[in-house]
């Protein structure tokens, strides 16, 4: 039983506040460890990004008209 109670008083406790300084301090140092894209990785990035948007766009407008087609055959022979 005490177990349980050990472990309830080990979740309320909250974790020590630090200062704005020392947070600031903290982040800067988490964001020189960052390996940030070069400018030509950035644009190589972008193209790909917009080829591959635009190839799903056409596919997905395929599908969307098929169907579409699909649905209005049926239909018509509905009535």
């Amino acid at each position: 039983m005490s177990d349980a109670k050990s472990t309830a008083n080990a979740k309320s406790e909250k974790a020590p506040r630090v200062s704005v300084g020392e947070f600031v301090r903290q982040v800067r140092a988490e964001t020189s460890k960052i390996k940030w894209p070069t400018r030509r990785e950035t644009i190589t990035t972008t193209i790909l990004v917009l080829i591959m948007t635009s190839l799903l766009a056409l596919f997905f407008l395929g599908v969307d008209k098929l169907l579409g087609a699909i649905v209005q055959y049926l239909l018509s022979l509905a009535g």
